[in-house]
């Protein structure tokens, strides 16, 4: 037989992956509703705002940085976003790759999107700030973990 603390650690609730694989799951499901009628999926949704924040068109590099997405996994979004109007991609002069931008329907895509966030605040049931520290402890143990396998490299 087992400790008690050593089978105590293995019980299900305590599992730090099953509460952040659950939470994102939910989180992205409570997005759907109100991505749907913006024709976006949710990654679609995050390249959007990435490009809404910048003042100009960024290179395929920098949006996986920005995004922390291989740039093969942002390809199908992206094509999928070009197809329907709203991104437009190039090849960049400068030979900084390609590069994306927002055309106008993306940009003025934007006021309707202004609406996900306030809705999605009120159906988690989270004040701002409860939310702000939640969000600020995950990057948290995203920056740790990044650390810890750096140097573990």
């Amino acid at each position: 037989m087992t400790s008690t603390s050593s089978s105590d650690s293995l019980r299900l609730e305590r599992q730090l992956c099953l509460t952040l694989t659950v939470a994102a799951r939910t989180v992205v499901s409570l997005y759907r509703p109100l991505l749907e009628p913006l024709g976006l999926t949710h990654g679609q949704y995050l390249v959007m705002v990435a490009l809404w924040e910048s003042d100009d068109a960024l290179p395929v590099s920098q949006l996986s940085r920005l995004l922390t997405q291989e740039e093969s996994t942002l390809s199908p979004l992206l094509e999928h976003l070009e197809a329907d109007g709203l991104v437009k991609r190039r090849e960049d002069a400068d030979d900084a790759g390609t590069l994306v931008g927002l055309t106008p329907a993306g940009d003025a895509l934007r006021v309707r999107a202004a609406a996900v966030q306030p809705a999605i605040l009120e159906r988690v049931g989270m004040s701002s700030g409860e939310l702000r520290s939640l969000r600020d402890a995950l990057t948290r143990v995203v920056e740790e973990t990044a650390a810890a396998e750096a140097q573990s490299s």
